[in-house]
């Protein structure tokens, strides 16, 4: 009764605004007390987690994606995807999606892809003669499109709680994030072909020119995978030579971030970054109680009792995961949920790296789907449009995105068919 009592006062506390790292290291704390059990366990397992040596990654990644979101980058980006793609049939909304993937694989932050290029891309949209409710539909869903494609950080953070390899994650990821982009873009392509919205010719100059100006950010993706595949070098040195690279081409070479401009772009990113890992400590301390208290097994006893077949467990945490995406920060729920249900999945005969995909393609959805989803509270402020017109207007993107979790879901060599 006095645990209940504890989980609803925490429930309470996140809901009023109560900054997450503080009710989850509150109540790892009380947790720990009320077992008797000495709380430099907690201390320990901040230790154990401070020395995991792939940890650097995150701050570098995440510096990387700040300088490129406050670079000409984006619309150096639109212009090629523009280029290339813009006489194709519903072009500007294939650009669209392209866009917010690529930028969201290197920021890591829906939330960011949508204040940094919604901006940009709903004058054009409106421009190219989209429908209001299409173009912010599109743009309000596709910010999370590229959470699947490495090096997200969501991804880093999965393997880090789920103790799975990185490189496995990463590689997993590449063809469900493109099966997300090519049923979006097939979707986008039939509306404007029934709406007759008007095509731009080829341009071969223009491909050029776009070329020419992204000249020296188009190898970032082939040098950080590259290295990281080839074995030339691990996640945290490429996160290391990705940060080094995009500083020297954005400050040096395309001269669009002033070196007075660095401190505050450091700020930002390292606020993220510190307040994502105390979160994570402070989980990684709740998760040691959990186990020590066999509250996974207790689940998973619940599970067995109730449902035998994996495929109907699926369908219950396909359902659970969304509405913790629907509810919660994605890097909030990674840390949280990820322990008490990667026992339960390895019962069920599960990969856990198939797992991780199936966690984050829910998580993302659910960023998006009404009434509670982050981004549709970001995109109303970024387009001054009322929340309830972005409702409608995601509903049929949504329905294509959950299209896309049934097949990944239930066709795990999606996941595993390029993992050697």
């Amino acid at each position: 009764m006095i645990f209940l009592l504890i989980v609803i006062i925490a429930v309470a506390l996140l809901l009023i605004g109560t900054p997450i790292f503080v009710v989850i290291s509150g109540l790892t704390l009380y947790l720990f007390f009320d077992s008797q059990i000495d709380i430099s366990a907690i201390i320990i397992e901040m230790h154990r987690m401070a020395t995991t040596p792939v940890l650097v990654a995150i701050p570098l990644f995440t510096f990387a994606g700040y300088l490129l979101s406050e670079s000409g980058a984006p619309k150096r980006i639109i212009r090629l995807s523009n280029a290339l793609m813009g006489w194709l049939p519903g072009g500007l909304s294939v650009i669209a999606l392209v866009t917010c993937a690529v930028f969201t694989a290197l920021t890591g932050a829906t939330g960011l892809t949508i204040i940094a290029l919604g901006g940009i891309l709903l004058p054009a949209m409106k421009q190219g003669r989209y429908s209001d409710n299409f173009s912010l539909g599109l743009l309000t869903t596709s910010g999370t499109l590229g959470l699947l494609f490495p090096p997200s950080l969501p991804l880093i953070i999965y393997a880090i709680v789920a103790k799975v390899r990185i490189d496995h994650l990463f590689i997993a990821g590449i063809l469900p994030g493109i099966l997300l982009v090519v049923l979006l873009s097939a979707f986008s392509v039939y509306r404007s072909v029934r709406t007759d919205v008007p095509q731009t010719k080829f341009k071969f100059n223009e491909v050029g020119i776009a070329i020419k100006e992204t000249l020296w950010e188009l190898p970032l993706p082939v040098v950080v995978l590259g290295g990281i595949y080839s074995g030339y070098f691990a996640v945290s040195e490429a996160a290391a030579i990705t940060a080094v690279y995009v500083l020297l081409v954005e400050v040096v070479i395309y001269r669009d971030i002033r070196l007075r401009q660095l401190p505050e772009i450091m700020k930002k990113s390292m606020v993220l970054v510190g307040g994502l890992l105390i979160i994570l400590g402070a989980a990684m301390g709740l998760t040691n109680y959990l186990i020590d208290a066999e509250i996974p097994m207790q689940l998973l006893d619940f599970f067995k009792a109730h449902i035998e077949n994996p495929i109907l467990f699926l369908v219950v945490l396909n359902i659970f995961l969304l509405a913790v995406g629907c509810t919660m920060g994605i890097f909030s729920a990674l840390v949280v949920v990820v322990p008490l249900f990667t026992p339960l999945a390895e019962a069920y005969g599960i990969d856990p790296i198939h797992l991780g995909i199936i966690f984050l393609a829910n998580l993302e959805i659910g960023a998006s789907i009404p009434p509670l989803g982050i981004n549709l509270f970001i995109a109303s402020m970024r387009f001054d449009k009322p929340v309830l017109q972005l409702y409608v207007a995601s509903l049929p993107f949504i329905a294509i995105l959950l299209l896309a979790l049934a097949i990944i879901t239930y066709l795990p060599w999606l996941s595993l068919a390029l993992i050697g």
